[in-house]
């Protein structure tokens, strides 16, 4: 791993979530509003999120441009080509100049590939940078999806904000429940009740995790490290051990002191090349030792990282390394047990 570098990239949103959890019909929603001004929008087909539907004020063989003034856009080819062609198109003046990109996957995708792509693709990952994941949840359904469908578990375990989908048709109790599943099985991520698709669009993006105006993080909300502390447990005698969810884990770690980047950049290479399947996700701020005044973000998704971003300064007050992971069979105390080890072996050397 190299060490970390600023950067000042475009922002890119990746909605996901199953097969009839509501995710057209939220998008169709989202892209009739004006605060969708300068918003780049990849959807696999046009037809799907009923484009006929919409305000279209102009389009050509490979975008349209509503009247909100966003662009909506098909996947050419695979995702590389999409984006690397957007961005030439709006540096070349062919399409409106757009500030961020929002990224719609089919229902049945794995969101881990995508954003590999944002990670590692090097003219990608020299342009965009992942700000959040969305991912939409069926209130009425989503119990039996979760239960029987694992791709339904992994998009909702590595999401940073769930839409709660159909609320005005699902059981209170029902819905009650489901909240409550989602909270164990994703603690960090905030839920969002949504009726018929309405959903405030600023409620899909600047999720915190970074912002190339101020290169700053907002750690309370694109962490919400506080929220670990509610009590949830994993660990039940009686589940069901049918639920593909029961071996999935979200823990955050906290660390008073700082960490070597030697220490941690190996541990990381080490952990990801061991158990990357079973790391679905990690997000962190860390206190480097060689750097106190200046604290590094981190975002893997199984076994790539984005390269790390250094910040200016600490965005708050708190100066802790806070470390918030979502994994497959790969207990918390496994964790802290390999990073102390390389945190002694770094020491001794």
């Amino acid at each position: 791993m190299t060490a970390p570098e600023p950067s000042s990239l475009i922002p890119v949103t990746l909605l996901t979530g199953f097969l009839g959890s509501g995710k057209t019909t939220v998008l169709n929603h989202v892209l009739k509003q004006p605060d969708m001004t300068a918003t780049a929008v990849i959807v696999n087909e046009f037809g799907e999120i009923g484009l006929d539907h919409l305000l279209v004020e102009r389009s050509n063989e490979d975008v349209v441009l509503l009247n909100s003034g966003c662009l909506c856009c098909t996947v050419r080819g695979d995702i590389v080509d999409t984006l690397t062609n957007l961005f030439v198109d709006r540096v070349t003046g062919k399409i409106p100049y757009f500030t961020r990109v929002a990224i719609e996957t089919t229902g049945l995708a794995d969101p881990a590939p995508i954003l590999h792509t944002l990670m590692t693709d090097p003219i990608v990952a020299a342009r965009f940078m992942l700000d959040g994941v969305v991912t939409t949840v069926d209130a009425v359904n989503g119990a039996g999806t979760l239960d029987k469908q694992p791709e339904a578990v992994k998009q909702a375990a590595v999401a940073d904000r769930l839409l709660l989908t159909k609320t005005d048709l699902a059981d209170p109790v029902a819905r009650q429940e489901i909240e409550a599943r989602l909270s164990t099985l994703n603690p960090s991520a905030t839920i969002v009740p949504v009726a018929q698709g309405a959903v405030d669009p600023a409620r899909l993006f600047n999720i915190g995790f970074y912002d190339p105006a101020t290169k700053s993080v907002d750690v309370r909300r694109w962490l919400r490290d506080e929220a670990f502390g509610r009590g949830h447990a994993h660990e039940d005698e009686h589940a069901d051990v049918n639920r593909h969810d029961n071996r999935i884990r979200a823990f955050c770690i906290i660390r008073e002191r700082p960490i070597s980047w030697a220490a941690l950049s190996a541990w990381l290479d080490g952990l990801a090349t061991m158990r990357g399947d079973d790391l679905l996700r990690l997000k962190a701020i860390v206190a480097l030792s060689d750097r106190p005044d200046q604290p590094v973000v981190l975002h893997g998704v199984q076994h790539l990282f984005h390269p790390p971003v250094l910040l200016p300064e600490w965005p708050s007050e708190d100066h802790r390394t806070r470390m918030v992971f979502i994994t497959r069979d790969l207990p918390r105390e496994a964790i802290e047990a390999t990073l102390a080890a390389f945190e002694e072996a770094v020491a001794e050397s």
